[in-house]
């Protein structure tokens, strides 16, 4: 049972404190919907390759089993180029350096298109820097990749939990997994901190944080 510390990074509960996070190679400020506050993440246009370390980053927080939880919403940017998908989510066990991360993500438009094929390429994983998703898709067809139903520009929750080379997401109160990665590339025993991830062409948001250490 998934019982131990809990760290308090509930933003619609908790003011944001900007000196807890620390963006890499992203834009980040704080948007107010309604009574919450979120994070707002834009990927540097710099950045040109895919699957890289583009997230804001926790300080402070070395995880490596337990449960990741937050309501994410993702837009496309007017300038997004046609590939782009709304691609938003989580990376975890991040390095100090950030040399090295595991990471699940949704592209929400794939989720809505009239191609099967795209559809099925609706959530991701990914490991930095030697298994992003072009060497996953052609070593492993859809070892890697799944459906779920999702929209851009709509919130929803995402769950992530972590158990040694296992990782599990899910969506909204879905009692299975949209996705499940039994192999994560970087092993079980490795920790670090946890992203909040975006690629090209997205503003994404982020808000209701929850991390439980195992």
């Amino acid at each position: 049972m998934l019982t131990a510390r809990f760290y308090k990074f509930i933003l619609s509960e908790v003011k944001f404190d900007k000196s807890k996070l620390e963006p890499v190679k992203v834009s980040m400020s704080i948007q107010k919907f309604r009574t919450k506050e979120a994070v707002k993440v834009i990927k540097d246009s710099t950045v040109r390759e895919f699957d890289e370390p583009t997230f804001v980053k926790l300080k402070g927080i070395d995880f490596q089993d337990g449960i990741i939880e937050v309501k994410v919403r993702s837009r496309l940017l007017k300038n997004a180029p046609g590939f782009t998908r709304g691609f938003i989510g989580i990376a975890f066990r991040v390095k100090d350096n950030n040399s090295k991360f595991e990471s699940i993500y949704l592209r929400p438009s794939n989720a809505s298109a009239d191609n099967q094929v795209r559809r099925n390429h609706s959530i991701q994983y990914f490991a930095y820097p030697d298994f992003k998703f072009e060497r996953l898709r052609k070593e492993s067809p859809e070892a890697y990749e799944s459906y779920a139903d999702m929209e851009l520009n709509k919130w929803f929750r995402i769950k992530i939990v972590v158990k040694g080379k296992q990782a599990k997401l899910f969506l909204n109160n879905n009692k299975q997994p949209s996705i499940i990665v039994n192999d994560l590339k970087h092993g079980e025993n490795t920790s670090g901190s946890i992203g909040l991830w975006v690629d090209v062409g997205t503003e994404g948001f982020f808000t209701d944080l929850k991390i439980y250490n195992h």
